[in-house]
């Protein structure tokens, strides 16, 4: 089991720009991807951005956000630019049980407690 604390989430207006957080522990970080799912109200958990030695993204984010590592750190980012509101959701990040791509949460064994973000129209 991983330990994941997100942080980073806020309101911001559509357009702008928000960059979220998470620092993992607990097991070696570099040896497990890492991915960001969303949750908005009344809809089911999503797949968002995940990483390894490269990148995955959703379909509705590609070209606006970006996923990146910080093995040294721990830490993984989404950094979120021309937001949008139907990015309104809860933000989880995952790490996923080895150093392989998915977008399946089942893939995903430990879970940060979310951060919200809210973009206004």
């Amino acid at each position: 089991q991983v330990q994941l604390v997100e942080s980073g989430g806020g309101l911001v207006q559509a357009g702008g720009s928000l960059r979220l957080s998470c620092a993992a522990s607990g097991r070696t970080f570099s040896n497990y991807a890492m991915g960001w799912f969303r949750q908005a109200p009344g809809k089911e958990r999503e797949f968002v951005a995940a990483i390894t030695w490269t990148t995955y993204y959703a379909d509705s984010v590609k070209g606006r956000f970006t996923i990146s590592r910080d093995n040294a750190k721990n830490t993984v980012y989404l950094q979120m630019n021309s937001l949008k509101s139907e990015d309104t959701a809860i933000y989880y990040c995952a790490a996923g049980r080895y150093f392989l791509y998915s977008a399946n949460a089942h893939d995903y064994d430990s879970w940060g407690q979310g951060t919200q973000v809210t973009v206004s129209s």
